[in-house]
């Protein structure tokens, strides 16, 4: 309803893309397979930058937020099976000129947030999607263009919410507030990579912190 009400809003104040013409424009995926060359580039422009931001985001905390949210029904949501999955899907789909995919925690906040609670929602939304590829081809992009980015950006907030102030945060020891406050730091600062390297520090030493005085209170 949220998004429905946006587009007309664009629409009717003349601030939104026009409608797109629609004409079947059936589009079926060709088999390209990929030189070694592309293996160089694909390394050291998508490969190593995305690393960091994908074992976070879609598989260590994808997995804690499937188990706070969904509990025992989440047991199979584990970062092995989320980084196999992860990766079967792109082994089987980049020939077929798909994009590079992942699981998301902020997609799974976003859809536990607005409603969707079983796994038929994201079999309807990729089914939708799917359809439209196919059928509409390059139409489809300027099909989805016509939703305001203003929109999709208030939408995106609500999950980025649910994310920032999630139990584990307030639920965190009070040892762990310094290293939660180091990665965001170094995350914000700089980007994923060096927040997982300063969040891993932290912890470390957060770890031979509480060693050392654990040992000290039992010399005692």
């Amino acid at each position: 309803m949220a998004l429905g009400a946006a587009v007309a809003l664009a629409q009717l104040s003349g601030s939104g893309t026009g409608w797109p013409e629609f004409a079947w424009a059936p589009a079926w995926p060709a088999l390209v397979l990929p030189g070694l060359g592309d293996f160089h580039h694909a390394l050291g422009s998508a490969v190593l930058p995305q690393l960091p931001l994908t074992l976070t985001n879609a598989v260590i905390v994808t997995a804690a937020l499937a188990q706070d949210l969904f509990g025992p029904r989440a047991a199979r949501a584990t970062p092995r099976n989320l980084a196999l999955s992860s990766g079967f899907a792109n082994l089987a789909l980049a020939p077929f000129g798909a994009l590079p995919m992942c699981h998301g925690a902020g997609g799974l906040a976003a859809h536990h947030r607005f409603g969707a609670r079983t796994g038929l929602a994201p079999v309807i939304l990729g089914a939708l999607l799917l359809g439209l590829g196919l059928v509409l081809a390059d139409q489809a992009g300027a099909l989805l263009a016509v939703i305001p980015l203003a929109a999709v950006g208030a939408l995106l907030l609500f999950s980025a919410a649910d994310l920032a102030f999630s139990r584990r945060l307030f639920d965190a020891r009070p040892s762990c507030w310094p290293v939660i406050a180091i990665t965001a730091a170094a995350t914000a600062w700089a980007d994923p990579f060096w927040g997982l390297l300063a969040g891993g520090l932290a912890e470390w030493l957060r770890g031979q912190i509480l060693a050392a005085l654990r040992a000290g209170a039992g010399s005692r």
